[in-house]
């Protein structure tokens, strides 16, 4: 009876998301289906998500900071819309750190920014910061995720479900 109860109240959480899922949510929901590539086999810590928007309103660039020690942040990966002279196109991993899975769902939700529900305010930066996500926001991130490339027409490789 106890897991029917949880697996009711994620089913709910989960179509709660289905409706109009947020730029926010879903890169919170990237990190947590990847936090064992991003925590390097430590089991706590936190990471942190920062992205802008280009003068025309498009997602510009984000960039995924790791804290495996209080107070001490490492640039895990960085993905960006236009290449400059400091840096190319695309998604690309910094200081040991990689993810295949995280690069992949990262160009998703880039490429298919227009998808989500955008913050207000579109002409500053935004922070996120999740913490070492419990077993139950694990499998809803991972079924959020699914859900937003079922719903957009497209496929993982493999699924997110934890």
């Amino acid at each position: 009876m106890r897991n029917g109860l949880a697996a009711e109240q994620v089913r709910k959480r989960i179509m709660v998301l289905n409706g109009n899922q947020s730029l926010d949510q879903i890169l919170q929901s990237a990190i947590v289906v990847s936090w064992a590539d991003l925590m390097h086999g430590t089991e706590g810590g936190l990471i942190q998500i920062e992205y802008g928007f280009a003068p025309g309103g498009k997602l510009d660039y984000l960039k995924v900071w790791s804290s495996l020690t209080p107070g001490h942040w490492l640039l895990a990966c960085e993905y960006w819309m236009s290449p400059s002279t400091f840096h190319g196109t695309g998604v690309s991993f910094d200081n040991g750190y990689q993810s295949e899975g995280l690069g992949h769902i990262l160009g998703f939700i880039m490429q298919h920014q227009d998808a989500f529900a955008l913050p207000p305010n579109l002409g500053r930066q935004r922070l996120l910061q999740v913490a070492t996500p419990t077993g139950e926001e694990s499998t809803v991130a991972a079924a959020s995720v699914n859900h937003a490339f079922e719903r957009l027409g497209s496929a993982l490789a493999e699924p997110a479900l934890v």
